[in-house]
Parts: C-alpha cells; structure tokens; sequence
C-alpha cells in the first residue's frame, strides 16, 4: 500500500474476466482489443472506503459493457 493511502480506506482484492475474451478463446481465436489472459481471472486490488466504491471504481476502469464480469471481492486486513 502507498504512503499516500487514505487510512480511512479499505484495500479490497477483486477478481474478475472478461466473458468476450474468454467465449474468443473458447473458440480458438483471439479478441480485438483485449489480451488472452483476461480469459482467466485477473486479480486487482482497490482502496475504497466500502466494497460497493470498490466495485464502482472496478467498473470504471473494467467496464461491463466491455465484458468484463467481477467473480469476486474480498476485504484485504
């Protein structure tokens, strides 16, 4: 965690793919835009101050319209 962290905040580790990836792959063949690896789960870790920003910031940068789908959201201590 940076210094610059808000102690106020919670680090949560989210795990997400992206379905699109993930069907191309299935199918032998490679996504436009997105790389292979997003065919498996990808871990990211966010500071929020709850999981429902956490899962607002995820979205923004990994937006479901884009395919990519949150298998799961755990609370680092």
């Amino acid at each position: 965690m940076s210094a610059f962290t808000d102690h106020r905040q919670t680090v949560f580790e989210v795990e997400l793919h992206n379905q699109d990836v993930r069907e191309c792959v299935k199918e032998n063949r490679s996504h436009d835009i997105f790389d292979d690896r997003w065919a498996d789960v990808q871990t990211r870790e966010v500071a929020a101050c709850d999981e429902m920003k956490a899962l607002a910031m995820i979205e923004n940068t990994y937006p479901s319209s884009d395919g990519f789908v949150v298998d799961h959201v755990k609370r680092l201590v």
